[in-house]
């Protein structure tokens, strides 16, 4: 048997808004994580030729800023969620947390 607790937490629109919006938001920006990554991972299987090119007169070729960007964009979507959770998604919590208080 569930907790009256749990279960007022549980029927609170708040809180279905809540995992509707998280759950989204985390299938969103995995979608786009598996894109890059794996764009960037076929790239290296099926064209390498632009991989190597060369960037200027030196040795660093194409590739490297390309990985780069990929290890920057895991940084960038990480801070997007890490400040949509601290705000909204806190803030929501909170607000069903105060709802559920006999």
């Amino acid at each position: 048997m569930l907790d009256p607790a749990v279960q007022k937490i549980q029927s609170n629109t708040k809180y279905l808004e809540l995992r509707r919006k998280r759950n989204a938001f985390g299938w969103l920006l995995a979608a786009l994580m598996m894109i890059v990554y794996y764009g960037y991972i076929a790239l290296i299987a099926f064209n390498k030729p632009f991989l190597a090119q060369p960037l200027g007169a030196g040795v660093t070729s194409i590739g490297i800023p390309i990985g780069l960007g990929v290890i920057v964009f895991t940084i960038v979507i990480t801070a997007v969620y890490i400040r949509r959770a601290n705000g909204e998604f806190d803030r929501l919590t909170a607000e069903i947390i105060e709802d559920a208080k006999p």
